[in-house]
């Protein structure tokens, strides 16, 4: 049976592997696991906004957390007894995050727009770039996405700021999920500590999405949606990213979620008819140059690196 992407044999768990002293292989795994990651996030989201007109931004989120957490909790089978103080702490971090991120998320979307609210929710990672960044040219392509970010969204007097906010607060919650989950790659085996993290983001919303429902009548149609974004959001990125996250850097991993941008802009023209603008398609494309540079210098950092200097 192939070795599915993740595991590990004997021998590499007896030499803990780090973003550090991941092989070239491992950091290809790593890269293709990112990409995977936005593409199937931004999908799910659209699908997930077409049962807005239904049942609303929390009736989409709700299902979407029942759903991650019915999925990932009988795969992974993951093992709340007898975790440690500091495995509890950034579980207990990640459902707050969940919660935050995907309703903060959806509410902007459902007011500014799909491509809009990801490219607000991208200043996360891109604060996570700059924060483990000490290099010029790295802060310089930092400042490139940032700027295609503001030609991107274009603010203005009629700018909604309500909906500008909510997507700030989702970025904010991004970069927190980022270094949590990150943290938990390295103290849980696997996805555990994800696992056990939707786990219980799913029995909080369980009980909101019993009384929301009843106030909002679903269709089978949205209940589809919205399982389909539990899965396209939820339960195949936080996998991925679990697994990226032990074999990419943090400062890589942050930017090259600038792709979020390009896949969010592709699924909202797609499948939600939101047309792209000339300042739009010029935004994306400072943000990918950005993203190249860095992560082509970080490849490069990576293979002319001794080995030596890695392990010790």
């Amino acid at each position: 049976m192939e070795q599915m992407p993740g595991s590990t044999t004997i021998s590499e768990r007896d030499t803990p592997v780090s973003p550090q002293t991941a092989r070239p292989r491992q950091r290809a795994v790593g890269i293709a696991m990112m990409l995977t990651s936005s593409a199937s996030n931004q999908v799910g989201a659209a699908l997930g906004a077409t049962a807005f007109p239904v049942i609303g931004t929390v009736g989409v989120v709700a299902v979407r957390q029942i759903v991650t957490a019915l999925v990932l909790t009988p795969l992974v089978r993951p093992r709340m007894r007898g975790l440690r103080r500091d495995q509890w702490m950034p579980v207990l971090g990640l459902v707050v995050v969940f919660s935050v991120m995907n309703l903060s998320l959806y509410m902007a979307i459902d007011r500014i727009g799909l491509a809009l609210a990801v490219t607000l929710e991208f200043l996360g990672p891109l604060t996570v770039a700059i924060a483990h960044s000490r290099r010029r040219i790295d802060l310089g392509c930092a400042l490139l996405a940032g700027v295609g970010v503001v030609v991107l969204t274009a603010p203005g007097p009629s700018s909604d700021v309500v909906g500008i906010a909510l997507g700030l607060l989702a970025a904010t919650a991004w970069a927190s999920y980022i270094l949590l989950n990150r943290t938990l790659g390295r103290r849980l085996p696997g996805i555990q500590g994800t696992a056990i993290a939707s786990l219980l983001t799913g029995a909080v919303w369980t009980p909101i999405a019993l009384v929301w429902l009843l106030l909002h009548t679903p269709t089978v149609t949205s209940l589809i949606l919205a399982a389909a974004c539990g899965l396209g959001s939820s339960l195949i990125p936080y996998a991925s990213d679990m697994i990226a996250l032990r074999w990419i850097p943090a400062e890589m991993f942050g930017t090259f979620t600038s792709l979020n941008l390009v896949w969010a802009a592709l699924a909202g023209w797609l499948l939600l008819s939101q047309e792209l603008q000339l300042n739009e398609w010029i935004g994306i494309a400072l943000i990918i140059l950005s993203n190249a540079v860095v992560s082509a210098r970080a490849a490069s950092r990576s293979s002319t690196t001794p080995i030596a200097a890695q392990t010790g």
